[in-house]
């Protein structure tokens, strides 16, 4: 079988890839002929765990390639897949579909045979019944059917996801449809992994659903995590309680500066919008939205009031700015909204991240970025975590206690045991546990 990827960004390229490891010729296709170009000598322009060897290895064999001629991928193509970005609307938070419904128009003109058009970016419902609309009035000759496809790929482990995924699905009323999608899905069929088939709309909602459920257990457990503080209760204690409930589950329920990403953010937004333009306003998720934003700001504060009340003057130290490890991906990442409060309340930000400084420089100008996390860490009057890094989990106490100007830390993201903490002398915070007191002769 083959198949035309249009768009290689990080849905696109993960999935062109992993198809090719199933044994399919895959096309990847790109406007950009500089990334095209970077791509085929081998540059992976995101950083994922793992995707530069997937990639190499199809590449050698044959089956996974790059061209920004999107006609001649399309007019060989068994399947073509829009994998294009879907981001938020300026103005309104509707999700903006200029680059799904240019890219139905021009592979419309590519069309030669029978050919499934699958979008794989994540879109509103309807949006599949426009693409089909559209192929229709530039091609009224076209043999085509129209699919859904949604991807649910975590930044960090994408290619796991996919390749062992919790399940696949996939929204057409075409029978011939389905036939090449399962076809194209045959290994994972051999694992027994459930394939849900279903209609077009109900797999565009499936995965803003899934989303902004996610987002709500976020969400719920950060406001548990702010009455545990409030009460002298352990968050984690509280999480997994609750977690052991099947009906409940562990997952998403760790407490932190709120969600970020490429996903949640704008999912939360467009399903928001979506709803209340059809009369169906979900006020769950209208709240989850209000409250995250709402969060991310109020950690800044967090930190300041662990600094005692103002950091005008002091340096603190930054560790992780991307919205979680394992990727480069700084979309909405808590660190935009806290870094900039810090310094506009007059801190000197000093920062490492493992991967992702170089898209952070470009967003958070005057930071001082540094080569490692104790770098940061020298001569600052505080540190936070923003980013629970597998690296900072491990760091040296008494190397931080030497370097640090000021003996405090603020755990955003819970990495840290908080006796160990107060026994090395630190002033410790963390989120939704209560504070340690830290021993006289240890802070002496």
């Amino acid at each position: 079988m083959r198949v035309a990827m249009i768009g290689t960004g990080y849905v696109g390229l993960v999935s062109g890839a992993c198809f090719s490891e199933f044994g399919v010729t895959v096309v990847c296709v790109d406007k950009d002929a500089a990334k095209i170009e970077r791509l085929r000598q081998g540059q992976i322009p995101i950083y994922e765990p793992g995707l530069d060897e997937l990639v190499h290895k199809n590449v050698e064999a044959g089956r996974l390639s790059f061209s920004e001629n999107l006609s001649e991928a399309v007019g060989q193509a068994d399947a073509v897949f829009i994998a294009v970005g879907t981001p938020s609307r300026r103005g309104d938070g509707h999700a903006d579909l200029s680059y799904v419904y240019s890219a139905a128009e021009e592979i419309a003109r590519g069309l030669t045979g029978y050919t499934v058009v699958v979008t794989k970016s994540t879109v509103p419902v309807g949006t599949g019944r426009e693409v089909e609309r559209i192929i229709r009035q530039v091609r009224p000759d076209a043999q085509f059917d129209v699919a859904s496809n949604p991807e649910f790929l975590r930044e960090g482990s994408a290619i796991g996801d996919f390749l062992r995924p919790d399940r696949v699905v996939i929204g057409t009323e075409s029978e011939a449809a389905r036939e090449v999608m399962r076809r194209l899905y045959r290994p994972l069929y051999l694992i027994e992994t459930p394939i849900v088939m279903t209609g077009l709309e109900t797999a565009e909602l499936i995965k803003y659903a899934a989303n902004s459920f996610l987002a709500t257990k976020i969400t719920f457990i950060n406001e548990i995590a702010d009455l545990c503080e409030a009460v002298g209760a352990d968050v984690h204690d509280v999480a997994r309680g609750i977690g052991l409930d099947g009906r409940i589950g562990r997952k998403f329920l760790h407490p932190g500066p709120g969600y970020g990403g490429s996903c949640f953010p704008k999912d939360t937004l467009a399903l928001v919008r979506t709803a209340q333009t059809k009369g169906a306003p979900l006020r769950i998720v209208e709240t989850v939205v209000e409250v995250n934003d709402k969060r991310k700001r109020q950690m800044a504060a967090r930190i300041i009031g662990a600094c005692g009340g103002s950091v005008e003057g002091r340096v603190i130290a930054v560790l992780g700015v991307t919205f979680k490890p394992n990727t480069d991906d700084m979309r909405d990442s808590p660190s935009l909204a806290i870094v900039p409060e810090l310094q506009q309340a007059g801190a000197t930000v000093r920062a490492f991240d493992p991967a992702g400084m170089t898209e952070a420089a470009r967003l958070l100008p005057g930071v001082i970025w540094c080569r490692n996390a104790y770098e940061a860490l020298d001569g600052a009057d505080a540190v936070t975590y923003l980013t629970e890094w597998n690296e900072f989990r491990a760091l040296d106490l008494e190397q931080m206690r030497a370097l640090m100007r000021n003996p405090v830390v603020i755990d955003l993201r819970n990495i840290c045991n908080p006796e160990e903490m107060a026994a090395a002398g630190f002033s410790y915070t963390s989120v939704g546990r209560p504070q340690p007191a830290v021993p006289p002769t240890a802070a002496g």
